[in-house]
């Protein structure tokens, strides 16, 4: 207190009797997998695809780390981190070298060292500017590309190279085409020693919290609300990992989302598989029992930018986009389900509606083409067979509360422990808890319907105080989704008149 030592008027400023409570993020996701540059096992922030390209690098064939997480930006994303996985300790820069007008780049994963040249043929003829690209590996010709030019035409090299290499990638030197033949030279260079990694076990997913590798690293980055790792299907196509080590990682992601308790797994089935096969992935092989994991079937097709070509993708990139699009437009309380995917062109396994009532109640999410109404999301549960937790939203929702307001009363530390700060303590929480149900996240006609605080003498009795801790029991209802609407009609005799109601 001020100390008034002559006569006057004196402005003093004092704290409001409660404090607000700022409502945090919900749609920050995080991926990891294989790049083709940047750090490996350190969580990076990205807001946008043209910065993911700037730090990771473009698409990688038989990789899903950039579609996925270009479908997620596609789809309504905003931020997300990136944990690139791999090889550490080593160059992720893949090998390249100048040849004539263009830039040479071994692709990742590519062992053995890569030769090209350029071969002028025997047929001498310069005007129409066409060549022979040989493309060698350990000194035997692996591919061959005949006719080739410099020009913007069916025959560019370049266009060609992209289309059908499996060891390179070329890139023009500098702008335009050339409207003469290179000269005929060659290059030798090492293959690139980027991802993904000779040695790829579930540890290299699940990583060390320690040493703040894979998963572990994310355990540090508290803003995180969702994570996918899409790669794990690209490591089970190639032979890395069987359907075990699939299994394994999963398991070590849904640990990972529990221990957190504030963000939600989003998984992926194995590729290929039908209904019946996915029926039995969920309840056989993988027996998953969580409230902050959701799995989602079937895989999507969009276009790849690096191919040039449609391929068939796993879901969760382009999923999380929508939980993001949804939670911007609509709020983390309405479940993300009903929603179009952006960037899908067509499914893998076209679902009846009698597959999808097998899949429904185990809770695998499926992703439906409706005619006319495009591919969208048909499903918003979890993995938990707890009911109060059936729904994701419900499960996102409290995530959302308790982050909320863990952030928003961390001025109570320290604080009197007495009925003052209780009664601020509760007009705080109910402010906020009130906004919420303005809003239309909490169930009930009134705010008193909807959610109670409790914090006096009762949840602080003489043991409690003495020990230092401040008891709050906060209770809501949350709102459900109406996932079986039932119309009921009846028929009526002609002249009866209306229906009293």
């Amino acid at each position: 207190m001020p100390s008034y030592l002559s006569p006057g008027v004196y402005v003093e400023e004092v704290e409001s009797g409660s404090r607000p409570i700022e409502g945090v993020g919900t749609a920050v996701a995080a991926f990891v997998g294989f790049a083709q540059q940047g750090p490996f096992d350190e969580p990076t922030l990205i807001t946008n695809w043209s910065q993911f390209v700037s730090v990771f690098g473009d698409f990688v064939e038989g990789t899903y780390l950039a579609t996925s997480v270009y479908g997620y930006f596609a789809n309504g994303g905003g931020q997300a981190y990136v944990v690139r996985i791999g090889r550490g300790g080593e160059s992720a820069e893949p090998a390249q070298a100048r040849l004539g007008p263009y830039t040479v780049r071994v692709l990742p994963g590519v062992t053995g060292e890569i030769g090209v040249e350029i071969v002028h043929p025997e047929e001498d003829d310069a005007d129409d500017g066409l060549f022979t690209l040989l493309v060698r590996r350990d000194g035997e010709v692996a591919e061959t590309f005949d006719a080739v030019s410099t020009k913007r035409n069916k025959d560019n090299a370049a266009t060609r190279v992209k289309a059908r290499s499996q060891l390179i990638r070329l890139e023009a030197a500098q702008r335009g085409a050339l409207a003469v033949r290179p000269e005929a030279q060659s290059v030798v260079l090492p293959a690139a020693a980027g991802d993904p990694p000779p040695e790829l076990s579930a540890d290299t997913y699940v990583g060390d919290p320690d040493r703040r590798t894979g998963l572990g690293g994310l355990e540090a980055v508290e803003e995180v609300t969702m994570v996918a790792v899409p790669d794990l299907m690209s490591a089970y196509q190639r032979g890395d990992l069987d359907a075990d080590a699939v299994v394994a990682v999963q398991q070590g992601l849904i640990a990972h989302c529990e221990a957190m308790g504030d963000r939600i797994a989003i998984l992926d089935p194995l590729p290929g598989l039908s209904p019946q096969q996915v029926r039995t992935w969920r309840t056989e092989t993988t027996g998953f029992d969580s409230k902050y994991a959701a799995l989602y079937y079937p895989w999507i097709k969009v276009l790849d930018l690096g191919l040039g070509r449609n391929v068939f993708v796993p879901p969760s990139g382009h999923i999380a986009g929508v939980w993001a699009r949804n939670d911007d437009s609509r709020g983390v309380h309405k479940a993300p389900a009903n929603e179009v995917i952006r960037g899908a062109v067509a499914l893998e396994t076209q679902l009846t509606k009698g597959e999808q009532d097998l899949l429904n109640p185990i809770g695998v999410n499926c992703v439906r083409l409706f005619a006319g109404r495009g591919i969208r999301v048909w499903g918003a549960r979890t993995l938990s067979s707890d009911p109060a937790w059936r729904y994701l939203n419900v499960r996102r929702l409290f995530n959302y509360l308790e982050e909320s307001i863990l952030a928003g009363t961390q001025w109570v530390v320290f604080e009197p422990n007495d009925d003052a700060l209780w009664a601020r303590v509760r007009r705080t929480i109910q402010a906020f808890l009130t906004n919420e149900w303005r809003k239309g996240a909490l169930f009930g006609l009134t705010p008193d319907d909807a959610f109670y605080v409790k914090c006096d003498r009762e949840t602080n009795p003489p043991e409690s105080i003495d020990a230092g801790q401040v008891i709050c029991e906060v209770g809501v209802a949350p709102v459900k989704p109406a996932e079986f609407v039932v119309f009921r009609l009846a028929q009526l005799s002609g002249g009866s008149g209306a229906v009293d109601e």
